[in-house]
């Protein structure tokens, strides 16, 4: 679900003045410039986890997290009140083509499995059923939103097949 529209890779960086005072924009509206990213955009999957994380003391909390649905980053920043949004889908569509793929597979992963969990909760009739998928699930995702966090604030490339065997 995420926008992940191929980019023509930057044949050099920008330097100079126009590129500082980009790179001003974006740290004063809360996105990273060296990544062109905003954590903002993990409030989306924060919120899943949130209501997956209150269904074990809480089942019918299920009903709650049933009505999350997915939303790449530019449908996550058009629906919200972002004061920035609109510079924040400008600096993810010029973001590193690589930094934004490595991205855009992670979060299409946590998609994935919130939409899967969501889809078997809707089938299953026992709450003791819908405590374990929300148990597993936040298990996984957790994981996956650090991992994301990590790569729009520019850390160390993420080893997702490390983080999906744990």
């Amino acid at each position: 679900m995420s926008s992940t529209a191929s980019q023509p890779a930057r044949t050099h960086v920008q330097t100079g003045p126009e590129a500082a005072a980009w790179a001003e924009r974006l740290r004063v509206a809360n996105i990273n410039p060296r990544t062109g990213l905003a954590t903002d955009y993990l409030n989306h999957f924060n919120e899943a986890v949130m209501l997956l994380e209150m269904v074990p003391d809480m089942p019918e909390c299920a009903e709650d997290f049933l009505t999350w649905s997915p939303l790449s980053y530019a449908e996550h920043f058009t629906a919200s009140n972002f004061k920035a949004r609109d510079l924040a889908i400008e600096a993810y569509e010029k973001a590193n083509p690589n930094v934004r793929a490595q991205f855009d597979h992670i979060t299409d992963t946590m998609t994935s499995i919130l939409t899967a969990v969501g889809s078997a909760m809707r089938e299953v009739e026992k709450d003791s059923t819908r405590v374990r998928l929300a148990e597993q699930a936040t298990l996984w995702v957790k994981p996956l939103i650090a991992a994301c966090g990590g790569i729009i604030n520019g850390g160390a490339e993420a080893d997702v097949d490390t983080i999906m065997a744990n």
